[in-house]
């Protein structure tokens, strides 16, 4: 049995875990779920929105799933996640985007798997007045090489194990030539350790373009943390928005699972929440356990109801059903 730790979050957050552990319960996952706080309405109960007791489960567990948090504003938090990333050195963020059955999108066939580096760049939060008038501000990147071949390490290692043919480095190094441009230098480096796979690197703007244009020619892309945030959300509005796209945290020996999109309070409680982002963050969670089988029964599962079974799906993906419908019908093919 997996001891798991369980953050159920804000707003929706509640509904879909609740529907996720349904799901994972109805395919026989073994799972304890050890159920700890964080957030704005923990913030609000407790006056501290990641208590030192889920900061120690996770310490102790070393696995966690997240539904959305809401950071409250002036908790002393840039952010919750990022927090939980850094605390973990959770460095490599997976955000995998393919196209799902009779989900409404313009692009048919897209199967990419982006990784973002998750502790470094502009995001360690290193910025300053330079006047006293608070009308000049700097914020400083920061790029180690330690990091960066962790990070496309993770992306060759993930290329090498599922098949993948390709990994894509975007970067930033004919402006940014330092920073970025280490980060390009390690990754044509570790690619010689790889040569049955292709390596190419594009400009992030170039990159943006490109996905728009043909999203099918990318397979695995590796990133810094600023462009990869960005790049992991354009490509799951490629095959839907957040609300069917799941992400990993994963570190050398701990790893947190999460749905992306936020907490969305003016939904709460109106069983229009949709799961699916959270339930994929869950395969992702059985897959690095090494739980394929039951992953890929989840999987199968979810095909089947939103190809057969649209009438029980929630409003976001075109369906006319509620949260509970969706679980329910899911569980059913699970049980069957």
């Amino acid at each position: 049995m997996y001891n798991i730790v369980k953050i159920p979050g804000d707003g929706i957050g509640t509904e879909i875990t609740e529907s996720v552990t349904a799901i994972l319960d109805a395919a026989g996952a073994d799972i304890n779920w050890i159920e700890c706080e964080a957030g704005e309405a923990t913030y609000k109960k407790t006056g501290n929105p990641l208590p030192e007791e889920t900061f120690e489960a996770i310490e102790e567990h070393r696995i966690a799933l997240k539904g959305p948090l809401t950071t409250p504003v002036g908790a002393g938090f840039r952010s919750i996640n990022v927090a939980l990333r850094q605390k973990f050195d959770l460095y490599s963020n997976i955000r995998p985007a393919k196209s799902l059955p009779n989900i409404e999108s313009p692009y048919r066939a897209v199967d990419l798997v982006l990784f973002r580096e998750n502790t470094q760049g502009l995001y360690i939060g290193k910025e300053h007045w330079v006047d006293e008038n608070e009308e000049h501000a700097e914020s400083i990147a920061v790029v180690t090489r330690q990091a960066s071949e962790k990070i496309i390490t993770a992306a060759f290692e993930y290329a090498k194990r599922y098949n993948r043919k390709k990994v894509t480095l975007v970067h930033k190094a004919n402006i940014l030539k330092l920073t970025t441009g280490l980060f390009l230098k390690i990754g044509k480096e570790v690619s010689k350790n790889y040569p049955d796979i292709i390596f190419e690197d594009l400009i992030v703007d170039n990159m943006a373009m490109q996905m728009v244009l043909n999203p099918q020619q990318f397979d695995v892309i590796v990133t810094t943390n600023l462009f990869g945030d960005i790049l992991s959300d354009l490509a799951s509005g490629l095959v839907g928005g957040l609300g069917v796209t799941g992400a990993a945290n994963i570190g050398d020996d701990a790893a947190m699972f999460e749905a992306v999109h936020g907490s969305a309070p003016d939904i709460a409680g109106q069983g229009k929440a949709n799961p699916t982002a959270l339930l994929f963050s869950a395969l992702m969670m059985l897959e690095y356990l090494d739980e394929y089988r039951t992953a890929e029964k989840i999987r199968s599962a979810v095909y089947t109801v939103l190809q057969d079974h649209k009438e029980k799906c929630t409003p976001d993906v075109g369906g006319r059903g509620t949260t509970k419908s969706y679980t329910e019908a899911i569980c059913k093919l699970l049980i069957d």
